[in-house]
């Protein structure tokens, strides 16, 4: 590798918050996967895990009240401990879904 090519790394790496290894880490990870059929980085599967996790507490808080009964702040608690267990499996679930049908 070049220097000048080091240091076009090293900017990206620095723009985006990582370690120049961290960043590459990431984009050679996300070639692999990619090779593999998967297409989602780590970055895009723990989003889509948070967004999973955050549906789930927004749909049972929203079941909850709609019969009009209170959401106490125990409720609350043991939805978001409930939607942050299982997030990471349910994103990858929906990651593997959709790369089915994309092969479809």
């Amino acid at each position: 590798m070049t220097e000048r090519e080091y240091a076009q790394l090293a900017a990206i790496a620095e723009r985006e918050g990582v370690t120049v290894g961290e960043w590459c880490r990431e984009v050679l990870l996300a070639r692999v996967h990619a090779a593999q059929g998967v297409v989602a980085t780590a970055a895009e599967q723990t989003l889509l895990a948070e967004v999973v996790a955050l549906r789930a507490i927004l749909l049972n808080a929203l079941y909850k009240l709609a019969p009009q009964e209170d959401l106490t702040d125990q409720d609350l608690d043991r939805l978001i401990e409930r939607a942050d267990m299982e997030r990471f499996h349910r994103a990858k679930q929906r990651l593997a879904a959709a790369a089915k049908e994309e092969k479809l």
